[in-house]
């Protein structure tokens, strides 16, 4: 499975990781690296949790450009 994983940087220096098609599914890290690697890990343990509540997996998610 490949999904979409947004990364921004927030006040303090630290990457933020948030998988949008996983509700709350959010992690972060000193570095690129890290953060991917513990939204992976977030990701994994957000689908374990969604599929033992009869959750779906993940929710449709549209990225749109909007001009300004």
């Amino acid at each position: 499975m490949k999904l979409i994983v947004t990364l921004e940087r927030d006040e303090s220096g630290m990457l933020v990781a948030e998988c949008p098609s996983i509700p709350g599914c959010v992690s972060q890290g000193k570095t690129e690296d890290e953060a991917l690697a513990n939204i992976r890990e977030a990701i994994e343990l957000c689908l374990e949790a969604r599929a033992a509540e009869g959750l779906p997996l993940t929710v449709e998610t549209r990225e749109i450009e909007v001009a300004v």
